[in-house]
């Protein structure tokens, strides 16, 4: 039995629906407010404790590790810190994971 009928979906059968919406993936806008809401003392700028709480909450596996890569990736003129204007970096290094929603 075909799972796509052209001249209804409604005859689409049980079987080849989705059951269940599973986890989506993160887009970079939203990878990006989300360490943006982890600076807590609104500097403008994310520390690596900020860092580690922001990718704990995206369920990294280890996350006080991937906080210190992030750092050392996207800290382009060495202060310790993610500024806003290296926070395109830090999104791009974490979109390589597959971080989802859900």
């Amino acid at each position: 039995m075909p799972c796509f009928n052209h001249s209804s979906p409604k005859c689409i059968p049980s079987t080849c629906r989705r059951k269940t919406p599973g986890p989506v993936p993160i887009t970079e806008a939203q990878l990006k407010a989300a360490f943006k809401s982890f600076d807590v003392n609104k500097d403008g700028r994310l520390s690596k404790e900020e860092l580690r709480n922001a990718f704990a909450s995206l369920g990294a596996y280890i996350p006080r590790w991937r906080a210190r890569r992030g750092l050392s990736v996207a800290d382009g003129n060495g202060d310790g810190y993610v500024s806003d204007d290296e926070l395109d970096d830090l999104v791009k290094y974490a979109m390589k994971y597959g971080y989802t929603i859900g």
